[in-house]
């Protein structure tokens, strides 16, 4: 019969290592009955006919199977003994053959000494391969009668299949004899899971308290599952452990340690007498798993709303427009912002006010876009009446040949020193030492035709040196 693979087994000296679970029954003398096998007598063994071999079929005119003696034909004679004495002063008969038939008894005898010494050896033989042993299995002593030559015969006559997570001692290949003692313990798988970490395990103990003390589980002040009593099935259990820890707690300004075998932070919190209210929570999430030696802060949180007007930025669009002069923007639609409606949660965590939060917005004004016209058309770079001056010389007198130069004050700049106003009346936009050189002299130039070199008193005599 196939028998599944065995594991790793005991030497046969390492009983002792066992005998914490087992308790054993003393054994049973040779000559009792064992369990249901009882030891066999000569007078219950079939006799062997000597006329026939012991694998040959009965005769013909045996139909019961059985294998019987020849019988005698005749009884033999009583004849009178001169030498027996029948203890009472009396000579006994005797039985006496003729002389001619005396070799037919010992004839007819000697086959059945034969066969009664057959039988007695074999009796003997089997005795001597009869063993007494007992087989304890799971810690449930029972004493067998066994011809199995191992431990592995004897598992495989009780039917019985070991796997690796199965311990049998001595070894499956360890010869038997009379008053050995063999340990059997199935494996059970057991679904630990220690401190939120969970694996598959195999143990021998029939308890839960066996098995942490075989798993080396530390369980001192732990939170288990299942009662140290409980009992392990063949099918094995799921077991949870959680070993006692230390944690602190930073709350109100206070330092609080504990031990605890708490399964998440908020039970430890309620082991230690710390409440959290409202929005109160800790440094870590109150559902996570305490670990030994962590530090956890409580956060008093108070919080409250408050709606706030934002402006909402305008956006500018710029379009070219052929009609008006390089360097010439003008205005079409000025922008105008926008108003937005926010509300903010505002949070104060341990009396430290926090940053505001956005919950919601909503727009109360929609912003208005500016549109701008910028110019393409090319300036003129000549003036009638103004060419052929010193206009570099001017600007050198003026403002050092410097476009963007600016007097102390503050209202003159550029080459030809206009003010703004002036600047714009000949044409130009924004402030004239924003303008490109080319631009500066040609509108100084315009000036000069409208006004002559009076603008520039000091400097005018440059334009005709």
């Amino acid at each position: 019969m196939p028998h599944e693979p065995y594991g790793e087994y005991p030497r046969y000296e390492q009983y002792e290592q066992y005998e914490q679970y087992e308790r054993y029954e003393p054994y049973e003398s040779y000559g009792q009955s064992f369990g249901t096998h009882e030891t066999p007598s000569a007078a219950s063994l079939p006799v062997a006919s000597p006329s026939y071999e012991p694998h040959q079929p009965p005769p013909p005119d045996d139909p019961a199977g059985q294998l019987l003696l020849p019988r005698q034909a005749t009884a033999p004679a009583l004849v009178d003994d001169p030498e027996a004495d029948d203890g009472r002063g009396r000579r006994a008969a005797r039985r006496r053959r003729p002389a001619g038939d005396r070799t037919e008894p010992l004839r007819r005898l000697l086959p059945q000494a034969l066969v009664v010494a057959f039988l007695a050896g074999g009796t003997s033989a089997f005795i001597a391969s009869d063993k007494a042993v007992q087989l304890s299995v799971d810690g449930r002593p029972r004493t067998l009668h066994t011809f199995a030559d191992d431990v592995n015969e004897l598992l495989a006559d009780q039917g019985m299949h070991v796997g690796e997570h199965d311990i049998v001692a001595p070894g499956p290949h360890h010869d038997l004899a009379s008053g050995d003692r063999v340990i059997v313990r199935y494996g059970r798988p057991v679904t630990l899971t220690i401190d939120g970490e969970r694996r598959q395990v195999w143990t021998t103990a029939r308890t839960v308290d066996g098995a942490l003390q075989q798993l080396g589980v530390r369980a001192e002040g732990a939170y288990l599952s299942a009662s140290r009593s409980t009992a392990i099935g063949r099918k094995g259990l799921d077991l949870d452990v959680r070993t006692e820890r230390s944690v602190t707690f930073m709350a109100d300004g206070r330092e609080r340690t504990i031990r605890t075998n708490a399964a998440t932070v908020r039970e430890a919190l309620d082991q230690a007498g710390i409440a959290l209210h409202g929005q109160d929570t800790t440094s870590v999430d109150p559902g996570s798993f305490p670990r030994d030696g962590q530090t956890i802060s409580v956060m008093r949180i108070t919080g409250s709303q408050e709606v706030r007007e934002e402006p909402i930025p305008f956006e500018t669009e710029r379009h070219e427009d052929p009609s008006l002069y390089k360097g010439t923007e003008t205005v079409v639609q000025r922008g105008e912002p926008g108003a937005e409606r926010v509300m903010y949660a505002l949070r104060t965590v341990n009396g430290v006010k926090q940053k505001p939060r956005k919950i919601s917005s909503e727009t109360v004004r929609q912003p208005r876009t500016e549109i701008i016209k910028v110019g393409t058309k090319p300036r003129p770079t000549t003036v009638q009446g103004a060419e052929g001056l010193n206009w570099s010389g001017l600007a050198q007198c003026e403002a050092g040949g410097r476009p963007s130069a600016v007097d102390p004050s503050g209202t003159y700049g550029g080459l030809y020193q206009f003010d703004v106003r002036t600047w714009q009346s000949l044409g130009g936009s924004g402030r004239p030492q924003d303008a490109s050189a080319e631009e500066q002299t040609m509108r100084a130039k315009k000036l000069y035709v409208s006004r002559g070199a009076s603008p520039w008193p000091v400097c005018g005599r440059k334009l005709h040196g």
